[in-house]
């Protein structure tokens, strides 16, 4: 359980710091090339939703592997289709609105979408790695 422990904290913190990094950049971006723009929904209710799905996913891997289960593939296909289909009901509220221009809000949710999940597979494959 020390190494479950250890891994969490180490992915938590560095998850911090990627988010508070792709927030800065992303909000700044959208301060000067998109001012006219009105999205559906705000940065931070995105930003959010990464961070809560890719800490919980990561935990519930974290700690399948660090009870012994090494083969953990399954369960990461399987958390990744329901990655995908909580930001499809994520998104729904946007897609069932009345909004004429859509495309710059699943844009502005899809590009951290990559990155968090980019950033989550290199750290399970990090730690996956070491053992």
């Amino acid at each position: 359980m020390e190494e479950f422990k250890k891994r969490q904290i180490v992915f938590l913190l560095q998850l911090i710091g990627i988010t508070v990094v792709l927030f800065g950049v992303h909000s700044y971006l959208l301060h000067h090339f998109a001012k006219e723009t009105i999205f559906f929904f705000p940065v931070w209710q995105i930003y959010a939703f990464h961070v809560f799905v890719t800490s919980i996913f990561y935990t519930i891997i974290n700690y399948r592997f660090s009870s012994g289960k090494k083969d953990i593939f399954n369960l990461f296909m399987v958390l990744t289709f329901l990655k995908m289909v909580l930001a499809i009901l994520f998104l729904l509220p946007l897609f069932l609105s009345d909004l004429e221009n859509k495309q710059p809000d699943v844009f502005n949710f899809f590009i951290p979408y990559f990155l968090y999940l980019f950033f989550e597979v290199f750290s399970l494959t990090k730690f996956l790695q070491k053992s």
